[in-house]
């Protein structure tokens, strides 16, 4: 007797009281109204021969049924005979078990559908003499995962995989092979998209993934802006270097796009994973890895290094806790006196930033000043430090005859990122501070820009009566050219010409003519570093006007300081 799995397995009936007095046409009838496609098989006659098709059957097809029956259903899949699915449908039939696929078949007319396929065995349970198939047009579906698929899976730009498409290729890729990641990016990709526009820029990246995408056996994605990741599997005898040599000529050099042809250098990170490892850890790896590259000055490749990893993790730990610190008013400034070498008096004082870490204590500038610049912190401890200076100095001069100046680093990021002068303007008022009272203290660095803005920004600075000096002179770009091109009120000596300046010759030459060029152009000249009495001594002859160092004092608390330009002694060690 046959089971008919869309009877509920219900026995198709040899006599009449087996089926209640229900004729076995009946049961034809009812296949022949559903609307799924069923066919029947018999896997003793030779090819498994079909032997029932109903009439949803030719619908789904176009092939009637009796062009179906004596046929193998294998004829459904025309030469797509490779599919993975087949070998489970062999092995159900082998073991005498259900299955359920999804295959690829073809039309009468030729056209493709997605095929959904649940196979029941018929007969004695273990050894079936039938098998029953109920087959279903699963085409808008599988479109429809497809586009799902494409849409979280995909960068819409360039076709490849996106971020979240890598991890899922990469689980079970990770999980017993040895894989080469790879993460390249663009040099200078912003100036690309500043300079010509987003839209060569995103035929850059186009053309970039297109190239990535004729290497043998790598897998591609999209994983951030400009950046692409590479995925190998190495093999017994492949090499990384020669796979990472294979990338470079892929992606070459020269581009030719719609309007631009373009040189571009690459920057290229890299790990090694071994099968199990972590596929989300590979891909920070790479990261790290990446961004060593690009910090080096020929963007060489750099291999993942354990210390790269536990830099980022510092990093990332270091920018929470700069973050936390700015909510708790933890920056806060010292001040180093300015001395007249003349006369010995405090002129002024040097603001220094620092950190009161509620772990660590006090924290200089050089511990964390570079990551607030590369996070963009640096503009909010900024702005609240340049505020916290302006106060200090109302409270220092309230009731001082000879007012004292004080200068304050700032980063270039300041100027390039916010409206220097208004924010200025709008401390100056909020404080009522005294313009004159405050220097801005530029790094050469910002200085060798030397772009139109920059020096129309400097001259409103000016204007607003607020002093500019230039720090570390000597130790960057040092070009005499600043002094008369700039509206520097002040030019700061670097420590290292006044180090044992009585012991080199040469390095009286330089600062006795920046001593007598900016007495000519009425810059203040300061001298930075004083340690010892014989520096002061021979800077006194020179006629160097204003110096700081140990000499005199290192950097002071507010509360000290305070006490000194009151009374003219630091606490605890006598007069200055």
């Amino acid at each position: 007797m046959l089971r008919l799995p869309f009877l509920n397995h219900r026995p198709v009936p040899s006599a009449d009281p087996e089926t209640g007095g229900i004729a076995p046409e009946l049961f034809a009838q009812l296949a022949n109204h559903a609307g799924d496609a069923i066919l029947i098989a018999d896997i003793g006659k030779p090819g498994q021969a079909i032997v029932y098709a109903n009439a949803a059957f030719e619908r789904l097809t176009g092939y009637r049924p009796d062009e179906a029956i004596g046929k193998n259903c294998r004829y459904l899949q025309g030469a797509d005979r490779l599919q993975p699915e087949i070998d489970h449908i062999r092995e159900a039939i082998a073991t005498g078990t259900d299955c359920e696929v999804r295959l690829r078949n073809y039309r009468k007319d030729g056209t493709l559908f997605w095929n959904h396929v649940r196979l029941t065995p018929l007969g004695p349970r273990g050894t079936p003499t039938h098998y029953a198939g109920v087959l279903r047009d699963v085409t808008d579906l599988v479109e429809a995962e497809a586009r799902v698929e494409t849409v979280t899976n995909r960068d819409a730009l360039t076709g490849c995989l996106n971020r979240d498409g890598l991890l899922a290729a990469l689980r079970p890729l990770c999980a017993n092979n040895q894989i080469l990641l790879v993460k390249v990016d663009i040099a200078r990709f912003h100036d690309i998209n500043s300079g010509y526009g987003y839209d060569l820029g995103d035929a850059m990246l186009r053309e970039a993934a297109r190239r990535l995408g004729t290497l043998d056996e790598g897998m591609v994605a999209r994983v951030g802006n400009d950046q692409f990741a590479i995925v190998f599997t190495l093999g017994k005898d492949a090499s990384p270097a020669n796979l990472l040599a294979r990338i470079a000529d892929g992606l070459g050099t020269h581009y030719d796009l719609p309007g631009a042809a373009l040189t571009v250098r690459f920057a290229t990170g890299y790990t090694v994973g071994s099968p199990g490892d972590d596929p989300i850890m590979l891909v920070r790896q790479a990261g790290a890895a990446l961004a060593q590259s690009n910090a080096s000055p020929l963007r060489e490749p750099c291999a993942f290094a354990r210390e790269a990893e536990r830099d980022a993790f510092n990093r990332i730990r270091l920018t929470a806790e700069l973050q936390q610190g700015l909510a708790a008013d933890e920056f806060l400034y010292h001040y180093q006196p300015k001395i007249d070498l003349q006369t010995g008096e405090v002129v002024g004082a040097e603001a220094l930033l620092r950190w009161r870490h509620g772990l660590f204590g006090l924290q200089s500038p050089d511990r964390f000043v570079r990551l607030a610049e590369d996070t963009g912190l640096i503009l909010d401890i900024g702005a609240r430090g340049f505020r916290q200076v302006a106060d200090f100095a109302v409270r220092v001069n309230r009731f001082r005859r000879r007012p004292l100046r004080f200068a304050i680093n700032v980063s270039a990021i300041e100027f390039t990122h916010r409206d220097m002068v208004a924010f200025i303007r709008d401390v100056v008022e909020q404080t009522g501070v005294d313009p004159s009272w405050l220097t801005l203290e530029l790094t050469e660095r910002l200085i060798a820009t030397d772009s139109p803005e920059m020096l129309a920004i400097f001259q409103r600075v000016r204007e607003l009566g607020v002093g500019l000096s230039i720090d570390d002179f000597g130790t960057e770009y040092s070009s005499l050219r600043y002094l008369e091109r700039f509206p520097v009120t002040e030019v700061k000596i670097d420590r290292s010409f006044v180090a044992d300046l009585h012991h080199h010759t040469a390095k009286r030459i330089i600062v006795g003519a920046v001593i007598q060029l900016g007495g000519e152009l009425g810059i203040d000249i300061v001298a930075e570093g004083i340690q010892q009495e014989d520096e002061r001594a021979m800077l006194r002859a020179m006629n160097c006007k204003l110096g700081q160092g140990y000499l005199f004092s290192g950097p002071l608390s507010e509360d000290h300081f305070a006490a000194l330009a009151r009374d003219g002694i630091l606490p605890g060690s006598g007069r200055v």
